[in-house]
């Protein structure tokens, strides 16, 4: 029922998204542009007022051609094409799935969390703890981005379960805390297998993905990850 809830709105989405361009954009060929290859949402959606009415300017030119070569007087394109340049910015983005870098993190047995994650995708229980790292809470992290809501939300809710997390330790008097290797297996397991519903999984690239594996999204409501967060499960963690 979710998948097809996620798939109706996606489609009306991407209908409502043509019918904005459609108004605010006459030519078709700019259209053509600006419409990419991929699903509505397979990457960040941009948010903008003034984007259309920005490249639709007669003094704006979109050109998708691919770049052979930087030059000292501009861009030659891969068509064959040279564009004059006074000013390049470069803007490709950022790294998203590079979580905690550049701090380095070590756990039991001087276990590396960075080397962990750069061999088999970043992923953690809740997003907020890794088994293997007593004591080891996070903020933001893996699987727990939004597309659809405040972030701040995931971030209260994490506030509150760790602090539950602290109560824990202090009420059984224990030094550490480390959440059990199988239940951390179990929730990625799940969320994985999730997130072969959503349209984040349909283009091989993207800056949700780490190596195929989506690493960055949430994959259901901020309703859902709150109840999951709201208490830690003292059965979820071993106590030393």
């Amino acid at each position: 029922m979710a998948a097809a809830n996620d798939s109706w709105l996606r489609k009306k989405s991407e209908r409502d998204a043509i019918k904005n361009m459609e108004e605010k954009i006459s030519d078709p060929e700019l259209r053509k542009k600006l419409i990419p290859e991929y699903p509505m949402g397979a990457k960040r959606i941009l948010f903008s007022d003034d984007y259309y009415e920005a490249v639709a300017r007669d003094n704006v030119d979109v050109i998708t051609d691919s770049v052979q070569r930087i030059t000292e007087n501009g861009v030659d394109a891969k068509s064959g094409t040279h564009y004059d340049a006074d000013v390049l910015i470069y803007a490709t983005g950022f790294d998203s799935t590079t979580f905690l870098t550049p701090m380095q993190v070590h756990g039991r047995d001087d276990r590396s969390l960075n080397d962990l994650w750069d061999k088999e995708g970043a992923e953690a229980y809740l997003g907020i703890t890794h088994s293997g790292f007593p004591n080891f809470f996070m903020m933001y992290g893996p699987n727990t981005n939004l597309g659809h809501n405040s972030i701040v939300v995931m971030i209260e809710a994490q506030t509150r379960y760790i602090l539950s997390c602290l109560d824990a330790l202090e009420s059984k008097q224990a030094a550490w805390l480390d959440v059990k290797g199988d239940v951390q297996q179990k929730y990625n397991t799940w969320i994985q297998q999730r997130m072969t519903e959503k349209v984040w999984t349909v283009i091989d690239k993207s800056w949700y993905k780490r190596d195929g594996k989506v690493t960055n999204n949430w994959v259901g409501r901020t309703t859902e990850y709150r109840k999951r967060t709201r208490k830690m499960n003292p059965d979820d963690y071993e106590f030393v």
